[in-house]
């Protein structure tokens, strides 16, 4: 079985933003890539001018703010840093190698890779020296918020019609399984390594299995 990937596009955000940002892309994927019969649901993002469709599943949803969550944290241990977000669907495959042990052998067949720049909070500088002056730099700064917000919407934008393009275009890789949720993984850096901490973990685990999608 192949294993379809897909790298998205760079994102450059400030912290607050991360959570909108992921749920926007996560959920996106997911509702491209269920089976199920859902009920989907618009959601706008808290902090960004940026509406995304849900599967309208309570379960995924907490599982994918708990994912978020640990992200976060990570993000504040290593502050201005690239990082990857990988979310995995994969099959299982049951084999038998003795008459008391069973053996599950995951087999991926698409992974999805989030890039992140998480950039510290921006600091403007304020002029003290008059209130008009005060005022111009306060402006300035809201201006430069907007814009920085605007590329950002614009970069999201992109990134969910790529998801989209991808999604449609690629297909024939997908098992033929019963109506539900596939199964899946969210990945994100671990707090021992450096930068794509998620990355060693599954280069070890592909070395110490037999097929190069199988974990």
């Amino acid at each position: 079985m192949n294993c379809e990937t897909c790298h998205l596009k760079e994102l450059e955000l400030e912290p607050t933003e991360i959570t909108d940002v992921l749920r926007c892309i996560l959920h996106t994927i997911f509702f491209h890539r269920t089976l199920s019969l859902v009920r989907p649901k618009d959601v706008d993002c808290d902090s960004l001018e940026v509406t995304y469709v849900q599967c309208g599943l309570p379960e995924l949803e907490k599982e994918v703010d708990e994912k978020i969550e640990q992200f976060i944290t990570w993000v504040e241990k290593h502050p201005n840093r690239r990082s990857q977000v990988c979310l995995s669907f994969f099959d299982e495959k049951h084999k038998h190698p003795g008459w008391f042990v069973n053996k599950t052998e995951r087999i991926y067949w698409e992974q999805w890779f989030i890039n992140l720049h998480v950039m510290g909070p921006k600091k403007y500088s304020k002029s003290n020296s008059s209130k008009k002056l005060t005022n111009i730099g306060v402006n300035a700064e809201t201006s430069s918020r907007r814009a920085t917000l605007e590329s950002l919407e614009s970069s999201i934008n992109e990134v969910l019609f790529q998801i989209i393009n991808f999604a449609n275009e690629k297909k024939d890789h997908i098992p033929s399984i019963p109506d539900r949720i596939f199964n899946h993984e969210i990945m994100i850096p671990s707090s021992s390594d450096s930068v794509f901490g998620w990355n060693t973990d599954v280069i070890r685990r592909v070395l110490n299995s037999g097929h190069p999608y199988s974990l």
